[in-house]
């Protein structure tokens, strides 16, 4: 029997972190054609509204059901407007150990929305979950999310050389004045590998908790 995660939902004082739903497709489908993801994710190119569809309705289901991990919809818990996704994949369930992947809406970045859902996830996968290691896999230039992992408390284990291939815009980017688009262009790069323990997270479950951080949120309404 395939070992699976719970199909729940997790609430920080801000942000809920709960499954997809279909009624996300449109906000998913203008997170993911921004630039910043294009340019440091593996996701498709263009990625309109069917990709954010299939994404929802069969991709991030099937992430959990096939055990290989757990895609949770980030969202304000005042607002409901989605801010983000954090995904778990690779799941070694003999290990007890996965792979942690972010993605955050321009609109949003700024607000620490990263780094909270990430450190919710990782407490309950720790705390709940029993698992024993997180990893995270950044782009040697990418400076913003090598900041979120340092924020987590991640550990930089070292390099992986040419292991990544990201996309750069072309030169015939255009302009706002002509409304083009231009294209993209991918360039090899390396990857840094953070991981992340329980014991690197020593003493900061009680204190996340007490301030009304983690806690499984069963409750959350599936229709909005």
């Amino acid at each position: 029997m395939t070992s699976t995660f719970p199909d729940i939902s997790i609430s920080t004082d801000r942000l809920v972190l709960r499954p997809f739903e279909e009624a996300d497709v449109p906000a998913l489908t203008a997170m993911m054609a921004d630039d910043q993801i294009t340019a440091w994710l593996a996701s498709p190119v263009p990625y309109g509204e069917d990709r954010a569809r299939d994404f929802v309705t069969r991709g991030a289901p099937a992430r959990r059901t096939s055990g290989d991990g757990i895609v949770f919809a980030v969202t304000e818990l005042l607002t409901q407007r989605l801010v983000g996704l954090v995904e778990l994949h690779g799941a070694d369930w003999r290990v007890l150990s996965a792979h942690a992947l972010y993605a955050t809406a321009s609109w949003a970045r700024g607000e620490g929305y990263a780094s909270e859902s990430l450190a919710a996830v990782a407490h309950w996968l720790f705390q709940d979950q029993k698992f024993e290691r997180l990893e995270l896999r950044t782009a040697a230039d990418n400076t913003a999310a090598q900041q979120v992992a340092q924020k987590l408390g991640c550990i930089s284990e070292g390099v992986l050389r040419n292991a990544w291939i990201a996309r750069t815009r072309t030169e015939n980017f255009g302009s706002s004045q002509t409304g083009t688009q231009g294209g993209w262009a991918e360039i090899r790069t390396d990857l840094i590998v953070w991981s992340l323990l329980p014991e690197d997270l020593e003493g900061s479950f009680d204190q996340f908790a007490g301030t009304g951080g983690y806690a499984p949120h069963p409750g959350w309404p599936r229709g909005r």
